[in-house]
């Protein structure tokens, strides 16, 4: 490595945010992109493949089991170990981790490009997965500590956000345009250059954190990933055996953290009202928000009778408002704080999701309309928002697990939103029962983002 390499890489995090000169501003800028295009990698990741699945179930000659594996293989990786990616980081430094996950992904992708079969295609998901459950909370801890003052700090945050939000909305569409182009392969294969172009700019420009006296909290963050694993497991298939799991395992987080001398999730963090409320909100967030993504999408095509394409592009109303809201709301947050964006988002989200009492099995796009446009500009509010207040205040050396917690919040209950309207709305062929159940999907969405805004009040400052 060149010798003026190796010097910006022994930089501390806390030194270089301080730097001064405009060669700061650009330097700055290139990190926050950095880090964007790893998030934008992991969480594209989530849904790019959705619309592939049924090509490579004739290529691979894979069932429906082997398929929704491809998917949630994935989703269950990820949202079991954010907490434990985001606590190492803290201590071996979150340069060193990221770089880590960004090369287990890479090469995870690589290996499902090449997957001669479902089952090898479903292990380098999973492996997949771990190299994106170690990437996502080094990417928000990295930008917290090179923005550390709060209104750019919360601008930054809102580029992090909108670049999520445009992630979500673009997995489908680039989805079905790669496959069309070349093949399912390509899904994967295009991951390949994107992170080592990725790779190089965090050895050249990220610098390296301070590592920690503290100790890697393993007890912790074994129970804390067995937890979160067999819980979104058992949301996803139906496990009630998953469920006792879940708790037994959870049981045993909460002892081991109190008997740690350095736990995963320190007390501090635990006792903050701010941040508990905060993440609790950025849960019920996901849990409605990806679940009426899911509800929706079948009433497009399963009710109003919509191709898989023309259904993407209907969705695009609510997508582009929460992608172009993200920033703006950051400048936002660092003027006026986090709780009246998080409020004005809530009360938004609720009309539209009461909205959704005006549907039927013939009233027509127009009448849903409002519900996706609104739930979508609320979601844009909200999303920057939530992350700014549970960050806010975090000591600087807790950036990583706050990240962890904050991310499996929001993964964790979106996952279990997806599998919760699913149940609630039933298979879409009955076309009156599935309406009734978008009718119940959206008085129960109201009820708990109205309990959000109760939350928010009381909690965010």
């Amino acid at each position: 490595m060149p010798p003026s390499c190796a010097r910006n890489t022994s930089t501390s995090l806390e030194a270089f945010s301080r730097s001064p000169g405009g060669m700061l501003t650009k330097t700055r800028g290139a990190v926050l992109l950095t880090m964007c295009a790893g998030m934008f990698l992991v969480q594209l990741d989530v849904t790019v493949v959705n619309v592939a699945l049924p090509t490579i179930g004739a290529r691979l000659h894979t069932g429906l089991a082997t398929q929704q594996w491809i998917v949630d293989g994935y989703a269950v990786v990820l949202a079991s170990l954010l907490l434990s990616g985001g606590a190492i980081g803290d201590v071996l430094g979150h340069r060193r981790i990221v770089l880590a996950g960004f090369t287990v992904f890479g090469l995870a992708s690589a290996g499902c490009a090449l997957a001669p079969s479902g089952a090898v295609l479903v292990g380098f998901r999973v492996v997949q997965g771990f190299g994106a459950a170690l990437l996502l909370p080094g990417t928000l801890a990295v930008i917290t500590a090179v923005y550390p003052e709060r209104r750019e700090q919360a601008r930054a945050l809102g580029i992090w956000a909108g670049v999520s939000a445009l992630a979500l909305a673009g997995g489908p569409l680039l989805g079905g345009l790669l496959i069309t182009a070349s093949g399912w392969r390509l899904l994967f294969w295009i991951n390949v250059p994107l992170v080592a172009v990725a790779v190089l700019a965090c050895l050249r420009i990220v610098p390296a954190g301070t590592r920690t006296s503290r100790r890697i909290d393993f007890a912790g963050a074994a129970t804390a990933a067995i937890s979160l694993a067999a819980l979104v497991f058992a949301v996803i298939q139906g496990a009630l055996p998953a469920v006792a799991v879940a708790l037994a395992a959870a049981v045993a987080f909460v002892w081991v953290e109190r008997r740690g001398a350095d736990p995963m999730l320190p007390p501090e963090l635990v006792r903050s009202r701010q941040f508990a409320g905060a993440n609790l909100v950025a849960g019920a967030m996901n849990f409605v928000g990806l679940g009426t993504i899911l509800v929706l999408t079948l009433y497009f095509q399963e009710v109003l009778g919509y191709s898989p394409l023309h259904g993407a592009l209907l969705l695009l109303p609510g997508f582009v408002p929460l992608s172009l809201m993200a920033p703006v709301t950051g400048r936002l947050v660092g003027k006026y704080g986090p709780r009246p964006l998080m409020l004005a988002g809530l009360v938004l989200g609720v009309l539209a999701l009461l909205n959704l009492l005006r549907a039927g099995p013939g009233t027509g796009y127009l009448t849903v309309l409002p519900t996706w446009f609104c739930l979508g500009l609320g979601m844009g509010l909200l999303t920057a928002a939530v992350v700014a207040a549970a960050v806010d205040g975090v000591p600087a050396d807790r950036g990583g697990v706050a990240s962890g917690v904050n991310n499996t919040a929001r993964q964790a209950c979106g996952a279990i939103g997806v599998a919760a309207f699913g149940v609630i709305t039933g298979e879409p062929a009955d076309h009156a029962a599935f309406v009734s159940g978008l009718h119940t999907v959206g008085l129960l969405g109201a009820a708990l983002w109205m309990v959000a805004i109760a939350i928010t009040a009381g909690t965010v400052r």
